[in-house]
């Protein structure tokens, strides 16, 4: 008996405190004509803008080394934008558990139709993982699929 209340304990305790963990990232809704606010460069300085989804299995492998890469270069500019339709919740959960928690994180706040996408890049269908560069002259460089962060480091002109 003294087992299942400790398990019981144990399970309300890490319930309680994942939850608060979750409450320690700040979402900000994306809507339709926000892209070019969020996408200026500064002071010439490139940008990754990284689409992501709770429910998209890649991503749920690639987020904890976006938490990496972001500790790593923590003056990088990166915004991240969760793209599916699911609680804030669960959002926050991923972002906590990858160590993004402290990131730009975004979240499109209406339905993710094709007016949001062609506003992103005309030929971009939606599929997650996807990554877009902005280098510092404002050309924008797409890359569906998981990053290789190399090449992320040099595009972003990020001295080691």
């Amino acid at each position: 008996m003294k087992l299942s209340w400790l398990s019981i304990l144990a399970a309300v305790f890490l319930f309680i405190t994942g939850s608060a963990l979750a409450d320690t990232v700040t979402l900000k809704p994306y809507q339709t004509g926000d892209w070019k606010s969020i996408t200026k460069t500064e002071n010439g300085a490139p940008l990754a803008v990284h689409f992501w989804g709770v429910t998209c299995p890649s991503c749920v492998k690639e987020m904890p080394q976006w938490g990496q890469f972001l500790k790593k270069n923590p003056n990088t500019k990166i915004v991240f934008i969760q793209v599916d339709d699911v609680s804030q919740d669960s959002m926050k959960k991923m972002l906590n558990k990858a160590g993004l928690d402290k990131a730009n994180n975004y979240y499109i706040a209406a339905p993710f139709d094709e007016r949001v996408r062609f506003e992103i890049d005309p030929q971009w269908h939606g599929e997650t993982p996807t990554t877009i560069v902005i280098d510092k002259s404002g050309k924008a460089t797409r890359k569906t699929g998981l990053v290789d962060f190399q090449k992320l480091q040099s595009l972003l002109a990020i001295k080691s």
